[in-house]
């Protein structure tokens, strides 16, 4: 029995099994057209397989893509709370990873910190797969790319602007930028930046990311702009967030400075009238649910990467 595949990182991966991923995960999604939301896929390739999915952070998309994704391809879910588990009253991750293991097919985690993810697919003998740390969110940042490819262009063709904080998505879209190339520029305040150890593997990998602190500039030539909340969930500091980041609100303004044809993404949940007015969230730029929805299809395809045929 080999190692585990699991799927941790976007920069793990090179950008031939990247774009396998995607390319499965849009097959899939074209399959489905025109099908009964009921309706499983037809030869249930995870049929009989169990995955248990660990929330340490609340979670809509992630939750519900996961668990409609699993059972659309025949396999079956548990969902566990820290307060469900042992793992909240003092079990080691280690000792967690090892029992699930002798359970379970595949393991899910959306991590309060990065640690608690990695310490988990260390020890495991089955996949481990990131449903998101307070360090990177590669699922969203997949079906991101998905998207925008659907909508636009590969991504090596690409600009792509993210405004705000420099958070644990804007390190998934710069590792995804070094790994499947295009350009992405980075418009937030100094004391936001995104992660220097992210940054740094960036400048190893020979990727075209800028960081910058005006948003005019950030978004200037760009095919798609980018948001995310001002304050997410392990933040201590909201006044403050705010006070730094009212200048990056993306609204009307901002979206002409990027072009006439700029799409608009945003991995949800919104704070309308905050990181983004209603009047982008709800034009004809914006691909917010059609972003929301590939979440079941990238997870889909994630899934199949690490439970199917090797």
């Amino acid at each position: 029995m080999g190692a585990p595949r699991h799927f941790l990182d976007i920069s793990d991966f090179d950008a031939a099994t990247l774009n396998g991923i995607l390319s499965q995960a849009r097959a899939m999604k074209q399959a489905r057209k025109g099908w009964p939301k009921g309706l499983r896929e037809a030869d249930e390739p995870l049929k009989g397989r169990m995955l248990a999915l660990i929330f340490e952070r609340p979670s809509t998309r992630t939750r519900v893509s996961f668990e409609v994704g699993m059972r659309q391809l025949g396999g079956e879910t548990l969902v566990l709370s820290s307060n469900d588990m042992q793992l909240g009253r003092g079990e080691t991750i280690a000792d967690t990873a090892r029992v699930l293991s002798r359970y379970v097919d595949a393991i899910m985690i959306r991590a309060a910190r990065h640690s608690n993810l990695t310490e988990l697919a260390e020890a495991a003998t089955v996949p481990v797969i990131n449903g998101l740390t307070n360090l990177t969110h590669p699922c969203q940042v997949m079906a991101d790319v998905m998207t925008l490819e659907e909508h636009v262009a590969p991504l090596k063709n690409l600009t792509v602007s993210w405004v705000g904080d420099g958070n644990n998505v804007a390190a998934s879209w710069i590792h995804a930028v070094g790994r499947l190339g295009g350009t992405l520029k980075i418009g937030t305040p100094k004391e936001l930046a995104p992660d220097p150890q992210v940054m740094a593997w960036a400048r190893a990998q020979g990727a075209r990311v800028q960081v910058m602190t005006s948003p005019e500039e950030a978004v200037s030539g760009s095919h798609c702009v980018i948001t995310d909340a001002w304050v997410s969930m392990h933040d201590t500091d909201a006044a403050s967030r705010h006070n730094l980041l009212k200048p990056y609100q993306v609204n009307k303004r901002l979206m002409a400075a990027a072009g006439p044809d700029a799409k608009f993404m945003h991995c949800l949940p919104a704070h309308r009238g905050e990181e983004v007015t209603d009047e982008v969230m709800d034009s004809a730029s914006s691909l917010v649910f059609d972003e929301a929805e590939n979440r079941l299809h990238i997870q889909k395809s994630i899934l199949l990467h690490c439970l199917g045929p090797k």
